[in-house]
């Protein structure tokens, strides 16, 4: 028997309360060319046999990531991770230790906590970060809205080079708090001069390294016109192995960073969850949104970990509140935490250069195929490719040889003349035979 606690005079009672016409009014925000017309065309029922066979045949028809040479990447990536990674998380210390709501029974959730601020802190150049965020997007939009109240101004200037899901996101935000972004043309080359567009209600600028075409940027000039205009520099990367390569942002001036976390501990999980990375200055740590976990010592002397700073309204009352982020990821945080631990400083810095190396000998590869042109200068591992075709159109055809050979560009920003371009990642877990089968499937396909 379902369910069914509200009677038809109860929803009656509450919409007339409310002053709504009726539910279909809480869904006027979405387009009506974006809701569904008529029920999903799905069975009413079937055993749990039968959904279990049906589900496994829908899975079947999927490529899986480590099936075939894969060079997927804007914004994901496919990275080797350890089967201990899998094992400890499971451990009943952290599967019961669920939230630290109270801190004297949830210890060993504020260490991994501490533990995982202590090291998105060394590895982004930041003084602090936070207990984590749902993913880089959203951590991103955080980082305007932090920007906003500490300046008291409430516009943003978005990067040609932010990845387009993320600068969504921003103006999504923007939109429903009335705030004003305003997003430069795709930037290809990295030439941007974003100094130019900071205004007297500028609260802050939003670049990516490496961009979402694969450039690494050199920050230091931006950060200083940044301070002095007086808007806050916010750093965004996608690929958090990146940072055991290139300078942090944090060398480079940067006010806030934010960014994803899932190249490490999180495989691509078809597209979630994932892990928001967050850090500041510490002059902002009060602004943070989120919560902070910090070590003391308790009444007899011994190391104990606490909830140092909870500006969630769940914590606090609304108005004060920093952000309405209310979980922190905490498994995948966790996953991060033991990833990076198992890997240390050396292990990263050789996993970075393994990254690089891979993607260097692939851009040399494609780039050798006729008609095929590497369009970055700089890049970790990940890098744009020009094609004598349309990219989404190649992409299938590559699919159909064995080969997930990236992303085309139009995906991400359709209609803007940029159809013939597609990114190219490849991590540690290309092999030699796949970038070659690649270059191969490149050459047939073209």
């Amino acid at each position: 028997m379902r369910y069914l606690p509200l009677t038809s005079e109860d929803r009656s009672d509450m919409l007339a309360r409310i002053g709504a016409s009726g539910v279909d009014a809480f869904f006027s925000d979405i387009p009506a060319e974006k809701r569904l017309a008529q029920t999903l065309d799905l069975p009413l029922r079937k055993s749990e046999m039968e959904v279990s066979r049906l589900l496994s045949g829908l899975g079947a028809k999927n490529t899986a990531a480590g099936s075939v040479p894969f060079f997927v990447g804007a914004g994901a990536y496919k990275h080797h991770i350890p089967a201990s990674v899998d094992h400890l998380i499971q451990r009943s210390e952290f599967l019961t230790s669920y939230t630290p709501y109270q801190p004297e029974i949830a210890q060993g959730t504020l260490q991994y906590i501490f533990e995982f601020q202590t090291q998105v802190a060394a590895l982004t150049g930041m003084d602090v970060a936070n207990a984590s965020m749902y993913d880089g997007s959203t951590a991103t939009v955080e980082a305007v809205l932090m920007a906003h109240r500490i300046t008291g101004k409430r516009k943003a200037v978005l990067s040609g080079g932010l990845h387009p899901h993320y600068a969504e996101t921003v103006r999504t935000f923007s939109h429903m708090t009335g705030d004003a972004s305003t997003a430069l043309p795709p930037d290809v080359f990295a030439t941007e001069n974003m100094g130019a567009m900071i205004d007297a209600d500028t609260s802050c600028v939003v670049v990516q390294t490496p961009d979402v075409f694969g450039n690494l940027r050199d920050l230091s000039p931006l950060a200083e016109i940044c301070k002095a205009k007086g808007a806050l520099l916010i750093a965004v990367f996608t690929e958090a192995v990146s940072l055991g390569l290139v300078t942090p942002p944090g060398a480079m001036g940067a006010d806030i960073v934010a960014g994803e976390g899932q190249s490490i501990g999180n495989s691509l999980n078809f597209g979630g969850p994932y892990v928001g990375l967050f850090a500041a200055k510490a002059r902002y740590l009060r602004q943070i949104p989120g919560r902070l976990c910090g070590e003391t010592l308790d009444a007899e002397g011994r190391r104990g970990f606490v909830l140092t700073l909870s500006t969630r309204e769940q914590h606090i009352k609304r108005d004060k509140a920093t952000s309405n982020i209310c979980t922190n990821s905490g498994l995948c945080c966790l996953a991060f935490t033991i990833h990076m631990t198992l890997l240390g400083e050396a292990g990263l810095r050789r996993l970075a250069r393994i990254n690089h190396a891979n993607a260097v000998d692939l851009a040399d590869r494609l780039g050798a195929v006729s008609g095929v042109e590497v369009l970055n200068k700089t890049f970790f591992n990940e890098f744009t490719i020009r094609v004598p075709c349309d990219g989404a159109e190649l992409i299938e055809r590559l699919a159909e040889k064995g080969v997930l050979g990236g992303v085309p560009v139009s995906r991400l920003l359709p209609g803007r003349g940029l159809d013939d371009l597609i990114l190219v990642a490849s991590s540690e877990v290309n092999t030699p035979d796949d970038r070659a089968a690649y270059a191969q499937a490149l050459r047939g396909a073209l």
